[in-house]
């Protein structure tokens, strides 16, 4: 392998490295945490290593956009993002099967979709009416568990 095509996969990797690591919410600030590291990339470059990498830009629930790799969720932050939806939610319970919760009215669509993008692996989907939300967990996690669960990450025990 050529000086190049090395100096391209440790680009790369650093990359990879620092989307895992923190939350890069733009090409500026990535291109700057390379520059940190002894890589001078033009924009150009950049773009064509986020894609070539499988990067991609997501919303986050509680606003903003960060970038993530393919297959991992955005890098998590000190506060869970779920945390932001504790002012909507009024109640939370569960039975054999699903989770319930139930929201201040017009706040169920902005909590299932923040629930949805959290990507928890116990969490199969949602479905959302005005002030319910229905969470059905996945096969072979309860509904208690994800309950207690979603209740820690709401900050909401």
């Amino acid at each position: 392998m050529n000086a190049v095509a090395e100096l391209q996969v440790e680009r790369r990797e650093a990359i990879r490295r620092l989307i895992r690591a923190q939350r890069v919410a733009t090409q500026e600030e990535l291109r700057e945490r390379l520059a940190g590291q002894g890589f001078d990339v033009t924009q150009a470059t950049l773009s064509r290593d986020l894609a070539r990498i499988g990067a991609r830009r997501v919303t986050l629930p509680e606003g903003g956009s960060t970038y993530e790799l393919e297959g991992l969720g955005p890098a998590p932050s000190l506060d869970h993002p779920l945390a932001q939806l504790r002012p909507m939610v009024v109640d939370m319970d569960f039975n054999d099967s699903m989770v319930v919760v139930h929201t201040i009215p017009g706040a169920a669509s902005p909590v299932a979709l923040a629930m949805d993008r959290a990507r928890l692996e116990e969490v199969l989907g949602t479905i959302a009416g005005d002030d319910t939300v229905f969470v059905a967990p996945r096969r072979g996690h309860p509904a208690g568990k994800v309950c207690k669960q979603l209740r820690s990450l709401m900050k909401a025990e």
